[in-house]
């Protein structure tokens, strides 16, 4: 198996059908997709098994525990692809981009392909402007303790090698911290990756899972978890 798509879901009811059948349409790869249900209480689930009769590359999984980080590192152990894309079901990342992440990494001999809405040729669309804000004066931050001119740490789509993955671990993020915490733990190994412009559509079906409230002492720990690992792996 080429690829692994990982795609979290809680209550995505609504965006099932069209996740599959864009993917379907635009990924001729050798590839799964993956649906790591997080405990959906809507009619997800039952989609996701409808579908699977009549797709033999889709998995469905389910997490024991709560939450993204488990959602992530439950993906990783029960995927089959050399490579792993997570992907969010709310259709607002790009599969033409999901290709050319693909062409990267395997071309190139590549860890891990990191993407940014944030570039030149990036097109971004019905992004919430004080979740923008937000998400610039953090990143941006990130990236000066960091000393690197990445922009778009917190955004989860993108692509790793699995053996890759599995180095990283112990995964410990929780939540949608986990996005950090992976490309952290890439630059912390000073692996090799590849930062491409992407693009990003507001979600039109469902509610989103992100708690900005709820997140800001995660995403806090999580950067001081990683830089705490920067120290330690340079002595």
């Amino acid at each position: 198996m080429d690829l692994t798509i990982l795609i979290p879901v809680k209550n995505e009811e609504n965006n099932i059908d069209s996740i599959v059948g864009e993917i379907k349409s635009n990924i001729l790869i050798n590839h799964e997709i993956v649906f790591i249900n997080d405990f959906c209480t809507d009619n997800t689930c039952l989609k996701i098994k409808s579908l699977q009769k009549s797709h033999s590359n889709i998995l469905l999984i389910n997490n024991k525990k709560r939450g993204l980080g488990e959602s992530v590192r439950n993906g990783i152990k029960n995927s089959n692809g050399k490579y792993i894309s997570i992907l969010m079901c709310d259709n607002s990342d790009d599969l033409k981009d999901l290709k050319l992440y693909f062409k990267e990494i395997h071309s190139n001999n590549l860890d891990a392909v990191f993407g940014s809405r944030f570039l030149k040729n990036s097109i971004v669309t019905d992004y919430p402007k004080m979740k923008y804000i937000l998400n610039r004066i953090f990143n941006l931050f990130v990236g000066i303790i960091y000393l690197n001119s990445y922009n778009d740490y917190t955004n989860a789509f993108k692509i790793y090698k699995k053996s890759v993955l599995i180095e990283l671990e112990p995964i410990v993020s929780e939540s949608f911290n986990v996005f950090l915490e992976l490309p952290l733990k890439i630059i912390n190994r000073k692996l090799k990756y590849k930062i491409i412009p992407i693009n990003w559509y507001g979600r039109k079906h469902g509610v989103t899972k992100f708690k900005l409230n709820e997140l800001r002492s995660k995403y806090i720990f999580t950067l001081i978890y990683c830089f705490a690992e920067k120290i330690l792996l340079l002595k």
